[in-house]
Parts: C-alpha cells; structure tokens; sequence
C-alpha cells in the first residue's frame, strides 16, 4: 500500500473508542510507509515498532478527554454566545472564516445529503497586558494592570460527518505529525550523510589534482608542486571525513538508525504535543477578570494545543458544528471588474 492510498481512508486508522490488534498493525503499516518502506527490510521490524505505536494509541486515547466539547458556530448566535463573541469580534466574521475552508466546502459538496458538519475551529491566541479601568465593589479604579486577550488567524481544516469521525480525524492528524516529526529528524541526518559525501567526493578530486604536482593549470605551466603540509592537511579532511560517514554508517545502518529514530518519538509524544483545557472569565471586552470581580463576565472554555517543532506552535482551538447554511456561496470570478486590467 502506497502512502496516497493511506491518505484515502484516514479517519478509520484510529478509534479513540477501542484498541484493536487491526487498528494496531495498520497503525505499525502506515507509521513505515509514511517514514520509510525499506525499513521493513529490517528484521522484525513491525515487531520492533509496535510497542511504540501502543504508546502512541494510548497517548492519542488520553487526549479524547481533554478535547472540548462541540458547540454550535453560527452567525445567528454570536450575540448571544460569549464564547462566540470572544473568539470573533462580529457576526459576519464568521461565515467569512467558513467561506476560506476548501475541506468543509469539499465535505458539504461531496454529501448532499448532509445538514451539519463538524470541525476543528483553530485561533491564534494573543495574551496582552495592559492597563484600563476595573470595578471594585462599587468603586471605578483607574490604571489598574489587566490581561486582554484575542483571537485571530481563524482557520477550519479539519472536518468531518460528525462528531465522532471527527475525533478519529483529529487522532490520525495528530500521529501523522508525530510520524512527520521523526522523517525531520530523519531527513536531518540524510542531508547531513549527502553533505558528507559530497565533501569527500571534493576532497579526493583536490587531493589528486595536488599529487599531480599542481591544482589544474598549474602543473602544465610549470608551476611548483603543491607543498606537502597541503597534501597532508587534505588528507587528515578526508579521513575525519571517511570516519563520520562510517559512523553514520552503511545502508543497513542507515536504515536501522531510522527505525529507532521512529521508535524514539513514537515512544514519547508527550515530548512533541501536548493538548490542555483552558478556561478563562472574560469581560465583554475580552479582558481577563478573577472570580472577584463583580463586573459582567462569562467563563469562556476552549483547549490550546502546543506542538514542539521549528518553529514551535501554541494554538487554540475547538470543536464546532456547523450548518449546511451558514457557508457562504463560493464567489464568482467578476468578468467585468477583470476586463478593467486588459
């Protein structure tokens, strides 16, 4: 199985329900041909990988708690969902950030029949501190330091057909990042060991054109030879050299330090994403208020995602559903504003 035909039945690699011996080797089948297909050269390979993969599933398993729970994304409740209005700063925000979601439009396309999607809303966070006005019993107090927050950077990729494949998507996305974060690693190496080659394949030619007595054009007209001590240092280059490639090692080697480079994140996710709840009491003015505060506040819940990576990500998001309605029509191309530019 190729890696596109993986791509095509994604949502049922993982269920966050179960662990089956199926889910498991499926799980072991894509991790290798996401990463590598040769590594399944090695000896015991899907052996060797499966505990790893356990550990993942039960990772991925732990993480179902924590995702918020779905709540409805409509222009027609903004007014009257503090949540809705924290994370957007009007109605018309929202079907504008619907209308951008290539995924939920191909979902809505390809189903007719279907009413309501679900989906993953993601937010840049923004935490600022500032000073402003804030009540204490009955007394406005003035330049008092405050946290305002914001969201912004709306996007919607992740969907599906409801809830529950919903939450399938989200574990197959979640071990499709840890695999793509060893095939970094991976890849690191790999151009490292190219790098390697490459130098020594310079180093030999340099090192032959200084033993012929000259670099190039030298030695026809009579220049004089290259000194010993540069013959020499360019020998020690490519002995440390040939000593880093050999401690990189050959092809099976290779592929053995790829197996455990696998292994080794798939062994500890947590090292690479962690997912937390996050609630905060904000003020129509999204201005971060403490459980004494006598001003209008609401409890605002959403999760933060945090992906090490280059560069690292810190994300909020939460899980929505959507109706078939509230996705504005795709626009057209306006035939007679292009004809302005010809």
């Amino acid at each position: 199985m190729g890696i596109l035909d993986w791509f095509k039945n994604r949502p049922g690699q993982f269920d966050p329900n179960g662990v089956s011996d199926e889910m498991v080797r499926g799980a072991v089948d894509k991790a290798i041909t996401l990463t590598n297909p040769r590594l399944k050269l090695l000896p015991s390979c899907q052996k060797r990988l499966t505990p790893a993969v356990e550990t993942t599933i039960d990772f991925l398993r732990a993480l179902v708690p924590v995702l918020p729970a779905v709540r409805p994304l409509s222009s027609t409740v903004w007014s009257a969902d503090p949540a809705l209005r924290a994370f957007f700063a009007a109605s018309s925000d929202i079907p504008t950030v619907l209308g951008r979601s290539d995924n939920l439009r191909t979902l809505f396309d390809k189903a007719p029949d279907l009413d309501e999607a679900f989906l993953v809303l993601g937010m840049a966070l923004n935490e600022q501190r500032v000073f402003g006005m804030a009540l204490q019993g009955n007394i406005v107090q003035r330049d008092v330091a405050q946290t305002s927050v914001s969201f912004s950077d709306h996007r919607a990729r992740i969907c599906g057909r409801d809830e529950s494949r919903l939450r399938r998507v989200v574990g197959v996305e979640i071990f499709e990042y840890l695999v793509a974060h060893a095939l970094a690693e991976i890849g690191a190496e790999r151009v490292e060991r190219q790098e390697l080659q490459a130098n020594r394949a310079l180093i030999r030619a340099r090192l032959r054109l200084l033993q012929q007595h000259g670099p190039g054009l030298g030695s026809m007209f009579g220049e004089a030879p290259a000194a010993r001590s540069e013959q020499a240092r360019l020998e020690a280059e490519l002995l440390e050299n040939e000593q880093q490639l050999e401690a990189i090692g050959g092809s099976e080697s290779v592929l053995e330090a790829e197996l455990e480079c696998l292994k080794e994140v798939l062994e500890h996710p947590q090292r690479y994403l962690r997912i937390e709840p996050r609630r905060l009491r904000l003020s129509p003015m999204n201005v971060v208020l403490d459980q004494t505060s006598s001003e209008p506040a609401a409890e605002v819940d959403f999760a933060i995602a945090e992906l090490s990576g280059s560069p690292p990500i810190r994300r909020a998001f939460v899980l929505a559903r959507v109706a078939r309605q509230e996705l504005p029509l795709p626009q057209g191309i306006n035939f007679d504003e292009v004809t302005r530019y010809l």
